[in-house]
């Protein structure tokens, strides 16, 4: 298995086909879009990784960072390529790629009832956080 740098727009249809693979737990809407995503790569093209195994993509991790905090979008694996540390390794290598860029704090979001989630992040010294998140379509 290689994590590298997604490629764009070459690894975008198979990006996006395993995120509506996954299940529930990555939702997709108007800013995963190409478009989006090319917007997206102009800033911090280095946080968004994928993992891949004889050519194919069987995990991404999307990560943000505003100069201040970090912020994790996507990690998702492939439902055959799980329980493999996949997941975790792409969330070290994102992690460390974070901390590089001088991020002190980082952020994810998990869907409520999607316990794998919490598990998983819970293990790998993540905490949750007793907040409200708000959202507005700008456009």
């Amino acid at each position: 298995m290689l994590i590298r740098q997604y490629a764009h727009p070459a690894d975008y249809s198979a990006v996006y086909q395993l995120w509506q693979s996954v299940g529930p737990g990555v939702h997709r809407g108007r800013s995963d879009t190409e478009p989006e995503i090319k917007k997206k790569l102009e800033r911090d093209p280095d946080l968004f990784l994928v993992a891949e195994d004889q050519g194919q993509i069987i995990g991404t991790v999307l990560a943000g960072f505003d100069g201040r905090r970090g912020i994790i979008y996507h990690l998702a694996v492939s439902p055959e390529g799980r329980q493999q540390g996949i997941g975790a390794a792409m969330m070290r290598e994102v992690e460390a790629r974070l901390i590089a860029k001088g991020c002190l704090r980082c952020y994810l979001l998990v869907v409520p009832g999607n316990d794998i989630a919490v598990n998983f992040y819970t293990h790998r010294g993540w905490q949750e956080m007793d907040i409200h998140i708000f959202g507005k379509d700008l456009v």
